[in-house]
């Protein structure tokens, strides 16, 4: 995988889990595109796993936001190739 199509799992403090690119790390933000929540995920114990392993069916993953900032990250996760297609494979959950 090139670098520039790294994808990346961010834990914000108190705003959720994020998957997407990342375009800027200010240290106190993430600055992403191509982002969505990982608003629930199933088969995965812990965001270390899902950016190595991704998600199954039963996950439910946003819609895909083009750039967004994300303040207070917590930690922030290379994906792994099989982890990247799992979450890009995922339906977009809306209501």
């Amino acid at each position: 995988m090139k670098k520039s199509d790294q994808y990346f799992i961010v834990r914000a403090d108190r705003a959720g889990v994020f998957f997407g690119k990342i375009k800027e790390n200010k240290g106190t933000s993430v600055v992403m595109q191509n982002v969505r929540k990982i608003y629930y995920w199933d088969g995965a114990c812990a965001v270390e796993q899902i950016s190595q392993d991704g998600v199954n069916s039963k996950s439910k993953l946003t819609i895909t936001i083009p750039e967004m900032e994300i303040m207070t990250p917590v930690q922030i996760i290379a994906c792994s190739e099989k982890a990247t297609s799992s979450l890009q494979a995922q339906k977009e959950w809306k209501q």
